[in-house]
C-alpha cells in the first residue's frame, strides 16, 4: 500500500516537470515590445515578422538575438565625425539630416534655372540688336548694289530735275495768280500757261539733247561759245536789244523776249570742258596756258556785266573758276586770274550806289527802313523774311500765301522760294533743298566715274551753275545774301531760265550715259520693255 502511494507520487511529478519543459521551450513575447515599436520611425522597413514557432518547435534565443542584430546593423547610418572616424546614426537622425539638407538643394535648383533665364533674357536683348544688324547690313549690300549699277546716276538726275519742274508749276501757279489776274491778262493762269510751255519745251530738248553722243558735244563746243557771244552782243543792238528793270540783258522779238546770258552760261561750261581736255598737260607756258581761256572767259562775263546784270556775270566768273580748277589749270596762273576777277567785281560794287544799298539793306534790314519809305531797298528782302516766318513748320496750305497779294515783289520769279516757304513751310523748304543736293550729288558721281576730262570740267560748270545759282538765290530770300535778282533753277518763272537749265541737264544726261555698262543697261531696258509692251499688244488683240 505503502509502494503504490509512492509510485503514484512519482508519476505526477514527471508529468509536472514535463509541463514545465514544454512551457519554457515555447517563444515569449517581451512585453516592451509595444513600445520598441512606436520608437520606429516612420517609412523605414522592418524586419519581416517570423511565422510562430509550432509547438514542438524550439527556437533558441541565440538565433532570435541574431536576427534583431542583423536587422540594427542594415538600419544602421555611420556619420563621420571630427576625428574621421564614422559614427553609427540611427535611420531617424539620417532622415533629419537629409532634410535639412533639401532647402540647399532647392535654393542650387532656383539659382541653376535663374541662370538660364538670364541667358534668355540677354538672347533676347541680343535678338533685335542682330535683327537690326542684319538689316541695317542688307540694307547697305542694296545701296552698294544699287550705287554700282551704270543707270544709277542717270536716273538719280532725272528724277530730281522732273521733281524740281513739277514744284515750279504747281509754284508759279499759286504764286502768280494773283499779279496775273491784276495785270490785265483777266486770267489766274496767264503765267501758268506760258511757264508750262517753256517746261514743254525745256523737256524736249533736255530728252534730245541727252541722246547726243560725246562726239557730237565736242564737234559743237566751238559753235556753242561763238553762238552764245554772238547772241549775247545782240543785246546792245538798237531795236532788237529790251532793257527790264535796269538791265539790258534781253533781246525781244515776235512778241517772245529771250535773255541770251542764260544760254551763254550753258555755252562757256562746254566750251571749258572741251579746250581744258584738249590742253591737258600743255598748259606750261604762260601764253599757252591763257589763250584761249582767259579771253573766252573775260568776253563771256564782260558782256554781262557790260547790260547792268552783274549778278549772272558773278555766276560766270564762279563756275568758270570751278572748270579752271577741274581742269588742271596751273595753279600761278589760277590765282592770277582770280585776283584779277575779285578786283573787277568790287570796282563794279563801288562804282554802283544801287548795289553799295542793297549790300547795306542786307546788314541793316528794319533798321534802315523808314515809315515814310515804305519801298526802300530793304522791303523785298523784308518782305521776303515775313513769307518765310508766317510759313512756320508746315505753312498756310498751297495758295493760301499773303504776301503774293502785292506785298511781296517778284514772288513768282526770284523770291519764289519765299513763298514756297509760306505755304508750305519749313518742311516744303527743306524738300526743295534736299532735291537740289540729291541734284548736286548725282552731278558729282558723273565727275567721279567718268574718265573723260571734258566731261569732268564741263559737269563741274553745270554744277556750279545749277546748285550754285540756286545756293545764291535762296541766300538772298533768307538775307544772306544782298539782292542780285537770280532765278530759281526749274522753280522760278522764266522761259530762258528754264530752257537753258534743262539743256544743261540733258548734256549732262548725255554725259551719264558715257558710263561704262550704261549702254549695255539701256539696251536691255529696251529689250524688255519691247516684250512687255509686245505681250500687252497680245492681250489686247485677244
Amino acid at each position: 500500500m505503502g509502494r503504490q502511494t509512492t509510485a503514484k507520487a512519482d508519476e505526477r511529478r514527471r508529468r509536472k516537470q514535463a509541463k514545465t519543459s514544454v512551457s519554457a521551450s515555447a517563444p515569449t513575447r517581451p512585453q516592451n515590445a509595444g513600445a520598441t515599436a512606436a520608437t520606429k520611425p516612420s517609412g523605414v522597413k522592418t524586419a519581416t515578422k517570423a511565422p510562430a514557432a509550432k509547438p514542438g518547435t524550439t527556437v533558441s534565443a541565440s538565433k532570435a538575438s541574431a536576427t534583431k542584430s542583423a536587422s540594427a546593423k542594415k538600419t544602421a547610418v555611420r556619420r563621420p565625425t571630427a576625428t574621421g572616424t564614422s559614427k553609427p546614426v540611427s535611420r531617424g537622425t539620417a532622415a533629419k539630416a537629409a532634410g535639412a539638407k533639401k532647402p540647399v538643394t532647392k535654393s542650387a535648383r532656383a539659382s541653376a534655372k535663374s541662370a538660364p533665364g538670364k541667358s534668355a533674357s540677354s538672347k533676347s536683348t541680343q535678338k533685335p540688336a542682330s535683327v537690326i544688324r542684319n538689316a541695317w547690313n542688307h540694307l547697305r549690300g542694296d545701296i552698294a548694289s544699287l550705287s554700282a549699277h551704270p543707270l544709277t546716276t542717270y536716273f538719280l538726275i532725272l528724277v530730281c530735275v522732273v521733281l524740281l519742274t513739277g514744284l515750279g508749276l504747281v509754284m508759279v501757279l499759286s504764286a502768280s495768280s494773283i499779279t496775273s489776274y491784276d495785270g490785265g491778262a483777266g486770267s489766274s493762269f496767264a503765267y501758268f500757261n506760258k511757264q508750262a510751255m517753256f517746261a514743254g519745251v525745256g523737256l524736249v530738248i533736255m530728252f534730245a539733247a541727252s541722246r547726243m553722243s560725246l562726239q557730237f558735244w565736242k564737234r559743237t563746243a566751238w559753235f556753242a561759245i561763238l553762238g552764245g557771244l554772238f547772241m549775247q552782243a545782240l543785246v546792245f543792238a538798237p531795236g532788237l536789244g529790251k532793257e527790264t528793270k535796269g538791265n539790258a540783258n534781253w533781246i525781244g522779238f515776235g512778241g517772245f523776249q529771250i535773255q541770251p546770258s542764260e544760254f551763254l552760261k550753258v555755252a562757256l561750261a562746254l566750251w571749258l570742258g572741251f579746250i581744258l581736255a584738249k590742253k591737258a598737260g600743255k598748259m606750261n607756258t604762260f601764253g599757252h596756258a591763257m589763250i584761249p581761256i582767259v579771253p573766252g572767259v573775260l568776253a563771256a562775263a564782260g558782256l554781262v556785266v557790260a547790260g547792268n546784270d552783274l549778278g549772272t556775270g558773278l555766276v560766270i566768273m564762279a563756275m568758270a573758276s570751278v572748270c579752271l580748277f577741274v581742269g588742271g589749270f596751273p595753279m600761278k596762273y589760277f590765282m592770277m586770274l582770280g585776283s584779277v576777277l575779285v578786283a573787277a567785281v568790287t570796282f563794279f560794287v563801288l562804282s554802283s550806289q544801287n548795289r553799295l544799298d542793297r549790300i547795306q539793306a542786307m546788314l541793316t534790314g528794319h533798321a534802315d527802313q523808314s515809315a515814310a519809305d515804305t519801298m526802300g531797298q530793304a522791303w523785298q528782302s523784308n518782305h521776303g523774311l515775313f513769307s518765310l516766318a508766317s510759313g512756320g513748320w508746315l505753312g498756310v496750305g498751297l495758295g493760301a500765301s499773303r504776301e503774293k497779294w502785292s506785298w511781296l515783289p517778284e514772288a513768282h520769279n526770284d523770291f519764289i522760294f519765299a513763298i514756297i516757304g509760306e505755304e508750305l513751310g519749313l518742311v516744303g523748304t527743306l524738300v526743295v533743298i534736299l532735291i537740289f543736293a540729291v541734284l548736286g550729288f548725282g552731278m558729282v558721281r558723273v565727275v567721279m566715274r567718268s574718265n573723260s576730262l571734258m566731261v569732268q570740267v564741263a559737269t563741274a560748270g553745270f554744277f556750279a551753275l545749277i546748285i550754285g545759282q540756286a545756293g545764291i538765290n535762296i541766300g538772298v530770300v533768307t538775307g544772306l545774301l544782298p539782292v542780285i535778282g537770280l532765278p530759281l533753277p526749274f522753280v522760278s518763272y522764266g522761259g530762258s531760265s528754264i530752257i537753258a537749265s534743262l539743256l544743261a541737264v540733258g548734256v549732262v544726261l548725255s554725259f551719264a550715259r558715257t558710263e561704262p555698262g550704261a549702254e549695255a543697261a539701256i539696251a536691255a531696258n529696251k529689250d524688255r520693255l519691247r516684250s512687255s509692251l509686245a505681250v500687252l499688244a497680245r492681250k489686247k488683240r485677244k
